[in-house]
């Protein structure tokens, strides 16, 4: 059956499967650079929004070496509304170290490739299927959906109790059309809400179509998030400069420009708020308007019409929306 399921699925891909500037019907694509920035980009971000930056992306950056002499701003600026930053910092030192070890090259070996910067396991097994054809396994949510509801699994599940499943049926020849062929039913066929089963290449062997249950699953266990409050401040000058820090803590949002802002319980007025959602955490600052402090010992004013030079974060361009702060 599996060898069946296989091929009606790459039967299926060849029609109508979703056309990518970062794939090729037919094998690997012919960019691995493309691949693995496209790789990145698709952490956590769906490939709509990703459809945007990347052709920025390319654009801006169009090979590893040009990356790789870009300054750190710069490829923070162009990352901008992506999210996530730490992708964006670690892409920068990757190619780095692909140009000074690599020739600029990326390595078709999974177990180099895990030795580079921001490259982990589904990382380099992406790379390795898009970039270079290999037969390898890549597990995303939209591929964990079509394998649980295949096997008509209503157990609490995770990709990594996916993974035997999945691995039987990729394609040993044709590894990137197989991987972008069971992504592309779980995106356009197998949706989480109202999926097209009349549609679906694998109707009359998918359990969860069989017994009616196909919206119940994947049952995934939710983390819960961690409720984090406090204020942010809008300072500006005489001069109508606003003043404005740059992050020098490790972390999300290291390098990146913001208006000064504490941790701490929420003031019982009527500041408005903005409230953005982290991996593990959901962030609500209120926004207060103050007269600049007298002696200012971190930060820096700018004039309103400059701050569009600065890279924020996502939660930043919310407070600038909703301060109504043009950047």
């Amino acid at each position: 059956m599996n060898k069946n399921l296989t091929n009606d699925l790459l039967t299926w891909y060849q029609k109508s499967g979703r056309d990518l500037p970062w794939r090729t019907k037919g094998g690997a694509h012919f960019n691995s650079y493309a691949v693995w920035i496209s790789e990145i980009m698709l952490q956590q971000t769906t490939v709509a929004t990703v459809l945007t930056y990347f052709n920025k992306w390319m654009k801006r950056f169009p090979t590893i070496q040009e990356l790789a002499k870009a300054d750190l701003q710069d490829v923070l600026l162009t990352w901008q509304g992506m999210g996530y930053y730490t992708r964006a910092r670690k892409i920068h030192e990757c190619a780095k170290v692909l140009v000074e070890k690599y020739n600029g090259q990326i390595p078709n070996n999974r177990d180099t490739l895990l030795k580079l910067p921001g490259i982990g396991p589904y990382s380099a097994s992406s790379i390795c299927c898009f970039a270079f054809n290999m037969p390898e396994t890549v597990v995303d949510g939209n591929v964990l959906r079509v394998i649980a509801r295949l096997y008509g699994i209503t157990d609490e599940i995770t990709a990594k109790d996916i993974y035997p499943l999945a691995e039987k049926l990729t394609s040993k020849q044709h590894g990137a059309d197989y991987a972008s062929a069971i992504m592309d039913l779980g995106a356009l066929i197998c949706t989480p809400t109202n999926p097209k089963c009349t549609q679906c290449p694998w109707q009359q062997y998918c359990l969860a179509h069989k017994h009616q249950i196909q919206e119940s699953i994947p049952n995934i266990k939710k983390i819960e998030k961690k409720n984090i409050s406090g204020q942010v401040y809008i300072f500006q000058n005489s001069q109508g400069e606003y003043l404005i820090r740059q992050r020098t803590e490790k972390g999300l949002l290291h390098g990146l420009w913001e208006f000064p802002w504490i941790k701490g319980p929420l003031l019982n007025n009527k500041h408005t708020t903005v409230t953005h959602v982290f991996t593990h955490f959901r962030l609500t600052l209120q926004i207060i308007h103050k007269e600049p402090p007298f002696h200012i010992t971190n930060g820096l004013w700018v004039n309103p019409n400059n701050l569009k030079q600065y890279p924020w974060s996502t939660l930043m361009q919310k407070v600038l929306k909703k301060a109504q702060i043009t950047a």
